[in-house]
């Protein structure tokens, strides 16, 4: 089983693209991505609930053998779209490291804005949906935490120097 140590964002993506998981990646690896490197140890996506998207989230959950982080081993968790439909957040470790899956995150628009405006990037032979920096934004402004407010100006950076490059 694989440690915080062992994070793996781009075998991650690879599973949930090679499943078929219709998703957009947020938070620090999306920070990462859109803006500057940084420290991130887990990897964060938004995802459609459809049921057969929740379907084939819930298997690639499975092949990664997912289980509740923080949650003694013993608690059962079952990886499938009944669970899937009854969550909002959930927090799990996986062979590949560690994914925080969120239904509706702060600050963020409606799953469907949120997907049509994702910027579609190549991470290692992957195509991956990544928030929009203005989307971004408004999730790094509503958590308000120390690192979302750092986040937040090397957002702002990246989207001025973005402004620059297409006049």
């Amino acid at each position: 089983m694989a440690s915080t140590a062992e994070f793996r964002p781009t075998r991650l993506l690879s599973r949930l693209v090679a499943g078929r998981v219709d998703f957009v990646v947020v938070g620090g690896v999306a920070v990462v991505l859109q803006a500057q490197p940084r420290f991130t140890k887990d990897l964060d996506v938004c995802y459609a609930t459809e049921l057969e998207n929740l379907e084939r989230l819930g298997a690639v959950l499975a092949a990664l053998h997912a289980r509740l982080r923080g949650i003694d081993e013993d608690e059962p968790f079952v990886a499938d779209a009944r669970t899937l439909r009854q969550t909002q957040i959930l927090t799990l470790t996986t062979d590949e490291g560690e994914l925080d899956l969120l239904v509706d995150p702060d600050g963020a628009p409606p799953y469907a804005e949120l997907r049509r405006d994702a910027d579609v990037v190549d991470i290692d032979s992957v195509t991956v949906r990544v928030a929009s920096i203005e989307h971004l934004s408004a999730m790094k402004r509503a958590a308000g935490r120390p690192q979302d407010l750092i986040d937040l100006e090397a957002l702002q950076i990246a989207r001025r120097r973005r402004g620059r490059r297409r006049r």
